[in-house]
């Protein structure tokens, strides 16, 4: 059955699960400009540096099934509370730590606390908001913060570093994460009392976190390490048997978990798929054309970050787009509609890239790419939730959420490699970075394929999950 709101929520919760989502996307990509001032000053080599990011990513991907549960186990609000406080305490830490090691390690804190914050925040919104309108409107709020935040990152994280050092781009997070701790004491309704008989399954927990922590490890590592290199391999082995050791821990567990039926919701098995796709064709473009801006066009750091300011604006049109299609054409039509529009973006953009008429070639490209990922974003959060109980919302976030992270390591990570495979020449570089983004709009037109298989639902307030 569909989850019940338990009450009327305010629009003061909404704004704090929105804050949450705008935290974890900006996290994600507001370092990227302030590598180079970390490097020096820190004394990170240039292998090295790559672990600011890295260790955020491997330890989100990793410990978001275990989050899920503990959202189910131990409440929403209160595993709301916890991952933004240990988003304020972990950034207070990368600046006052003051070595290479302390920084990474508390990037890696960062990403266990996104791991925690993320499941209780899809589940809040699919708990307490009422499934239809109600509920559209509150993903389409929740989207569109998650829209500005990774947009938003690199310019912010630009104007931080220039003004006030790498610093700032940490610190930004003490007042806002702390804050929406506190608050979410008051503003979000509290949580009942804890599931009797049920446990953590140790077991499943250990095996999925490690298992789901080195493959995201190893995905981001291959292209350095090499594909084939041991390393690579045996981690890649390690990380598929043990959670091959999960699936059978939890086809046995009498508590399991990731109860294994869940995956005979057909909407929350295609959700798992289109995130993942999702991440590897519009999650990759800010990577791929934030180089370009600067390597071929020669754009400042502050130019790069600007030039992503339309694509913000036009998503969230896409994002208001979803809510009314959702309602109009049903949950399959809005992601198949959502899919082709970011393919025909992506490939648009492509043909500009190289006619050397600069920025506003593209914008055609943007327009259309960016209302598909805005429609895109929040229809797959709705199929997620979709016919999933109350006390199983975490979990369900959680599986669609590894799959994202697991999607978005993967692609970003082949194409990277593809990218850089004609060498390092100026010409080669470009050539490189157009034929990736080629091939994110081909994985675009493949989720549009898998979205087709979605259950065709009548346009209205209710979608019954398979």
């Amino acid at each position: 059955m569909p989850a019940i709101p338990s009450s009327r929520p305010s629009g003061w919760m909404l704004m704090l699960l929105a804050t949450a989502q705008l935290i974890i996307a900006l996290d994600a990509t507001i370092v990227f400009v302030a590598l180079p001032q970390i490097g020096s000053h820190l004394g990170f080599s240039a292998q090295q540096l790559q672990w600011v990011v890295s260790a955020y990513t491997v330890a989100f991907g990793g410990f978001l099934l275990l989050g899920g549960r503990a959202t189910d186990l131990l409440g929403k609000r209160r595993m709301y509370r916890v991952g933004q406080s240990l988003y304020a305490l972990s950034s207070l830490a990368a600046v006052l730590g003051g070595s290479a090691l302390l920084l990474v390690l508390a990037r890696a804190v960062q990403g266990v606390g996104g791991a925690l914050l993320f499941p209780a925040t899809l589940a809040l919104i699919n708990t307490h908001y009422a499934q239809g309108p109600q509920r559209n409107r509150a993903f389409a709020v929740w989207s569109a913060a998650s829209a500005a935040g990774l947009a938003l990152g690199a310019l912010l994280g630009g104007v931080l570093t220039q003004w006030w050092g790498w610093e700032a781009v940490f610190l930004v997070n003490v007042p806002l994460a702390g804050g929406c701790a506190l608050a979410a004491r008051y503003w979000i309704p509290a949580d009942g009392e804890r599931s009797r008989g049920r446990s953590f399954d140790v077991s499943g927990a250990l095996t999925v976190t490690v298992g789901g922590t080195l493959l995201v490890f190893a995905l981001v590592q291959g292209p350095e390490w090499g594909w084939t290199a041991p390393a690579t391999l045996g981690c890649m082995l390690l990380a598929l048997a043990l959670l091959g050791l999960f699936a059978w821990i939890e086809h046995r567990g009498r508590d399991p978990l990731m109860p294994l039926r869940l995956l005979g919701y057909r909407e929350l098995r295609m959700a798992m798929v289109l995130t993942a796709v999702f991440m590897s064709s519009f999650g990759v473009q800010y990577y791929f054309l934030a180089l370009y801006y600067q390597q071929v066009y020669g754009y400042s750091v502050l130019q790069a970050g600007l030039a992503f300011l339309p694509a913000t604006l036009v998503c969230t049109l896409g994002i208001w787009l979803a809510e009314r299609a959702l309602v109009k054409i049903g949950l399959r039509n809005t992601l198949v509609s959502g899919q082709l529009a970011g393919a025909l973006g992506i490939a648009l953009v492509c043909l500009a890239l190289p006619t050397g008429v600069g920025f506003w070639s593209l914008l055609p490209g943007i327009f259309i790419l960016s209302l598909g990922q805005g429609m895109t974003w929040t229809a797959m959060w709705v199929a997620a939730g979709l016919g999933v109980k109350p006390g199983e919302q975490g979990v369900a976030a959680g599986m669609a959420s590894t799959t994202q992270q697991i999607g978005g390591a993967l692609g970003l990570a082949v194409l990277v490699s593809l990218a850089n495979a004609g060498g390092a020449t100026g010409a080669a570089q470009a050539q490189g970075i157009e034929l990736a983004l080629w091939w994110s709009a081909g994985i675009a037109l493949v989720g549009a394929l898998v979205a087709l298989r979605l259950r065709s639902s009548r346009p209205g307030p209710v979608l019954e999950a398979a």
